[in-house]
């Protein structure tokens, strides 16, 4: 088959090297073109041939796998794949990998593996036809500037609103589903938020563990409170609650008060949490009052429940294929005329506040 994507896979461990080979190789479209046990082994294979995509683990010798994303990131932009055992403290790891410029995550179990990585075959090779087709940025090296976190007190004394005023009018909510390149994307959208922005519900599909520090890391370098949903959350101004990783969130609404609901269940369109579920109960419990923002992200999840919350008088906004790492999900959304406007990701924040009265 011609136009394979070639894909070099950079792991210490042999067996995770042979099962990952196999498990590419079994896709017609994609062609294994080198393994490596270490960065500089593979550093010598790119200067041969640049392949397509990198699949990389992080914990190698000689140099780390992170250390090796930021040099590739910064020099030669190829998209790359983390695929690490990384279960419990490793999480801050991987959304350094993520803010370095790694496409999508992977996350493997110290034990078992093999069987694990045989299980996941379907999503594995998903994972790297959307790397493929992704538009990876150069990424310098050094810190970046933030802006000083505000406290605690200011968001919350900016989000009260007059009860008997919620009496007679609803507030706004702002939806958001986002999947591969999201991390990043959403980071940019909240940190151009202002303090008393409307309260914001988000689906972004990582593993379990990784959506509390994500919050974390997003709360301190936002005005906004950003924190990891729980149920009854209330969503108010001045704070996004973040879908926990393998859990649906769901918007409920009594009275004018909006809150959330973590619940388990089945996968929906392959996801927990699903941008769907979200979506349908913003449709159910907030109508017109809601505003829906899909971003990117490979597969469909999110179109169908974009369309019920037009339906049900929101409007609905698609990140543009431009400035998109995938434009899977925002392309799905307009393919279903489910999207009212498509818009850069930098003028997101400015067309949800104005929408959304903020």
């Amino acid at each position: 088959m011609a136009n394979k994507i070639k894909v070099l896979i950079v792991d210490d461990s042999a067996v995770a090297r042979q099962t990952l080979a196999s498990i590419l190789s079994s896709d017609p479209g994609i062609e294994v073109m080198a393994k490596a046990s270490d960065p500089l082994i593979a550093a010598e294979h790119i200067h041969r041939e640049v392949p397509d995509v990198i699949v990389l683990d992080v914990e190698m010798p000689r140099m780390d796998g992170i250390t090796f994303l930021q040099k590739i990131m910064s020099q030669h932009p190829i998209p790359v794949v983390i695929c690490s055992s990384l279960a419990d403290h490793g999480s801050a790891t991987a959304l350094h990998a993520l803010d370095y410029g790694a496409v999508e995550i992977i996350l493997k179990p110290r034990l078992g593996a093999k069987q694990f990585l045989e299980e996941a075959r379907i999503r594995i090779c998903d994972v790297v036809k959307a790397a493929a087709a992704s538009h990876v940025r150069r990424v310098l090296p050094g810190p970046r500037e933030v802006p000083p976190k505000l406290t605690a007190d200011a968001v919350l004394a900016k989000a009260r609103v007059n009860r008997d005023a919620m009496l007679k009018t609803t507030e706004k909510v702002i939806v958001v589903g986002a999947s591969t390149g999201g991390t990043e994307a959403i980071k940019d959208f909240l940190t151009a938020l202002p303090l008393d922005a409307p309260g914001i519900v988000i689906v972004q599909h990582m593993p379990e563990n990784f959506t509390t520090a994500f919050a974390q890391r997003l709360d301190s370098i936002c005005q906004i409170s950003v924190k990891e949903a729980e149920t009854n959350d209330t969503v108010i101004r001045g704070r996004a609650l973040i879908a926990p990783g393998n859990h649906h969130l769901l918007l409920k609404r009594s009275g004018a008060r909006y809150y959330v609901e973590i619940k388990d269940g089945p996968l929906v369109s392959r996801h927990r949490p699903s941008v769907d579920v979200l979506f349908r109960s913003a449709a159910r419990y907030a109508g017109p009052n809601a505003v829906g923002v899909i971003m990117t992200g490979m597969g469909d999840d999110g179109a169908k429940g974009m369309l019920e919350l037009k339906e049900a008088g929101a409007m609905t906004l698609a990140q543009d294929e431009e400035s998109c790492v995938v434009f899977g999900m925002p392309k799905k959304a307009i393919e279903l005329n489910a999207v009212e406007k498509v818009l850069s990701l930098s003028a997101l924040p400015g067309a949800v506040l104005r929408l959304a009265g903020g």
